[in-house]
């Protein structure tokens, strides 16, 4: 097991070492979602002046992309892309992960105060988008949607516009826009507010889809419909920025923004395609199987990793906590100290969702102790500890469930703890938690999803990507959860064999100890 440990954690070093680390200063660190057309999208290439994704094999493009391009040269550095959810993109700035937010983002009164913004790159215009053979698809004012059931993105101010739509119903916000265009293909909705250009663009991807542009339209206050910069509060770079900004005029804003519609990688389905479920998906797998892969390794990497380091951790504070207390009374105090610490360390990582410490851990870190972890090695790290917490509680109890009667016969012959865990208690409890140990690990491949949020590009994240390029999310996501079954089955039936390999004839549980031919009649 140490071997397939160190020889795992020397592939994470060499593969995410020196090549990941970026010199903040020769690049300008961009945040934004890459999923956002026109203001920003993913592709496979570098065509049409797009600029590199850290840490990933592709690139972004768009409107915000081709303004960062034009920030980045008013302060003399490169363009980087850093993919970040959008609930994780003020966060990111300020923990330091990026150096601005340039992702159709609005200057509003509750984020200034958490940062600053520039001048407007752009302004918005909201609309609605319905079905277009739906009950809603003839609206032409803003009193047209009584009952309709409306939705707009999280922690945007398109979703408080939804109360002037009268006698509309007010659903649950989501995550991202590609969320939304799936609920609505779907009719779990009935429309979404949204902007202009990214309606046009979903309305274009997808002939079911229509956009409802009003004469009397939404009230918008100035600060809402305007799209800034993010920036630090102390950043001293704004005064360039805003001048940068400065250089852009109204009519080149209009034109290069017509430009990223005709430009953006949109696949407009027909009808007949749509018919032919299976089809799409064998497509969609043969143009993007390398992305597919690619995430998925990394969820097997963080994921096996995560499970040896969190049963090595969940080994030690076992034998730790089935450790005599010391004679000595200074000893004795620190070894109760320790293992409140491990209570504490237990019980915190237990009873907190994965989503939350991945936040805490990867930005909190940077924010409040200046400790800048690579996204991977910190996605292990958490799946490590997290997991650690629930191991050490099932070889606890791996531990109290070897026969009292072997650690008093070794005490008799005069075994020390350790020597007494490592010979004979800890074979018969790695061999009893196997299975607990790979229910965890079928956990710990379904759960590294959640590590979206620190824009960890694992098989969700891959896919989702995938899902927003081609917008077509059945599909897409069809083959995701294939890909969960067939490593979650694979995993299952590995480790069975390893259970089986464990057994011999003569294994015999605790309750049931005496050999065959002992039997009286």
């Amino acid at each position: 097991m140490k071997k397939i440990f160190f020889s795992i954690l020397s592939l994470i070093l060499l593969t995410f070492g020196a090549s990941q680390i970026v010199q903040a200063d020769e690049y300008l660190r961009i945040g934004m979602e890459a999923a956002y057309a026109p203001f920003n999208w993913t592709q496979d290439d570098d065509s049409n002046d797009a600029v590199k994704i850290d840490g990933t094999n592709q690139y972004a493009n768009g409107y915000d992309v081709q303004i960062a391009k034009k920030i980045a040269k008013e302060l003399g550095k490169k363009p980087l892309i850093v993919k970040t959810s959008w609930n994780g993109l003020i966060p990111a700035l300020t923990s330091g992960k990026i150096d601005m937010i340039i992702a159709g983002m609005s200057p509003t009164e509750e984020r200034k105060k958490e940062i600053a913004f520039s001048n407007s790159y752009y302004t918005s215009e909201p609309v609605v988008l319905v079905q277009k053979n739906g009950a809603y698809a003839q609206a032409k004012t803003l009193d047209d949607f009584k009952g309709a059931k409306i939705t707009s993105q999280q922690g945007v101010y398109l979703y408080n516009l939804i109360s002037q739509l009268k006698g509309a119903k007010q659903e649950t916000a989501m995550g991202d826009f590609a969320q939304m265009r799936q609920a609505l293909e779907s009719g779990v909705i009935d429309g979404y507010i949204s902007e202009r250009p990214e309606a046009l663009t979903a309305e274009a991807a997808n002939s079911s889809f229509k956009m409802i542009q009003f004469e009397k339209g939404f009230e918008v206050g100035k600060e809402d419909a305007s799209i800034a910069i993010g920036m630090q509060k102390d950043d001293q770079r704004m005064a360039k920025v805003n001048e940068a900004i400065s250089k852009i005029s109204s009519q080149d804003q209009v034109k290069l923004m017509d430009e990223m519609i005709k430009k953006q990688p949109v696949e407009k389905s027909s009808a007949k395609e749509k018919q032919n479920f299976f089809k799409e998906v064998t497509k969609i797998w043969q143009e993007n199987w390398p992305q597919f892969l690619r995430g998925a390794g990394l969820t097997l990497l963080i994921s096996i990793t995560g499970t040896i380091t969190g049963l090595l951790i969940g080994l030690l504070i076992g034998v730790f906590r089935t450790a005599p207390t010391s004679k000595n009374k200074a000893l004795a105090i620190l070894q109760k100290l320790f293992g409140w610490f491990l209570n504490v360390y237990i019980e915190i990582f237990r009873g907190t969702p994965m989503i939350v410490q991945s936040m805490v851990i990867y930005y909190g870190s940077a924010q409040a102790f200046g400790i800048s972890i690579d996204r991977t090695i910190a996605a292990i790290f958490i799946v490590s500890i997290n997991t650690g917490a629930y191991m050490s509680e099932i070889v606890r109890g791996g531990i109290f469930a070897v026969d009292k009667g072997q650690f008093e016969a070794a005490t008799a012959l005069g075994m020390t703890h350790g020597q007494t865990m490592r010979k004979i208690v800890l074979p018969q409890v790695i061999r009893n938690i196997l299975p607990a140990t790979g229910n965890e690990f079928v956990i710990n491949i379904k759960d590294t999803s959640v590590l979206n949020v620190i824009s960890v590009v694992e098989l969700y994240f891959s896919g989702n990507t995938i899902a927003t390029q081609t917008y077509k999310y059945f599909q897409t996501f069809t083959i995701i959860a294939v890909i969960y079954f067939v490593l979650t089955f694979t995993i299952t039936r590995i480790l069975r064999y390893v259970e089986h390999r464990f057994d011999t004839d003569s294994y015999t549980t605790g309750a049931n100890q005496m050999q065959t031919g002992e039997l009286k009649p």
